[in-house]
């Protein structure tokens, strides 16, 4: 009589060399069905319509703004609470003071170097934009494709999260001060300096989203490491 204890010990390490794989394939099968959701595709397709909507929009405003012979006009808060002075008095009651909260200021036939600031003080925001919403986009892609606990998505929210603390302050920078240099070019005593604009809240978003992004990754690897253990 053979005894059958090799063949069962052929068949036991056959299965547990092909356990990992399909652990792993299981794993991964179950990760894209609990986020392939109607609402995720809808969202990842809203956000990149969003994007090239953005890009159009930066697109065009440099063009149209470039190609326009007009005035550049820019608003200045410097004068504000200042009285307005005016040869026939305001419809206002008596005893009520008129101030202003800002003054608007425009330039007929700007220079190159006006039109340039006006740019600057409205392109860098929509470039930010279009620029994150495609990368989340990207990352919802990602989480439709392979699932979310996976090595690309937690690369492309740390790439999200790195343009999104970077880019927070360049824009910002850029737009305060385009727009000082503007409002300084119409009005030389108001003076130019780097001002920052913009919600710079955004930086700790995209800080949590990087460190997010990290965690991920290394929860990425732990896994793989023990899989392969297994």
């Amino acid at each position: 009589m053979v005894s059958p204890g090799p063949l069962v010990g052929s068949a036991a390490t056959c299965r547990l060399s092909i356990w990992p794989t399909n652990l792993r394939a299981y794993r991964k099968t179950i990760g894209r069905l609990a986020v392939n959701t109607r609402l995720t595709r809808t969202l990842a397709s809203v956000t990149f319509a969003l994007a090239a909507l953005c890009g159009l929009a930066f697109a065009g405003t440099a063009v149209t703004h470039m190609l326009d012979d007009g005035a550049v006009c820019v608003e200045t808060g410097f004068w504000q609470n200042a009285k307005l002075a005016s040869d026939e008095p305001l419809p206002i009651r008596e005893g009520v003071d008129a101030a202003a909260s800002a003054t608007r200021l425009c330039q007929d036939d700007p220079s190159v170097a006006q039109r340039a600031a006006d740019l600057g003080n409205e392109l860098p925001w929509l470039l930010f934009g279009a620029l994150a919403l495609l990368l989340f986009s990207r990352l919802l892609n990602a989480v439709l494709e392979q699932g979310p606990f996976t090595d690309a998505v937690s690369r492309r929210l740390s790439a999200l999260g790195w343009l999104v603390t970077v880019g927070t302050p360049v824009a910002g920078l850029v737009v305060g001060w385009s727009h000082s240099w503007l409002v300084a070019s119409m009005a030389p005593i108001v003076g130019s300096e780097p001002t920052v604009a913009g919600p710079q809240a955004l930086i700790l978003a995209g800080l949590a989203a990087v460190i997010m992004g990290k965690i991920m990754r290394e929860g990425v690897r732990m896994r793989e490491d023990l899989e392969g253990t297994i």
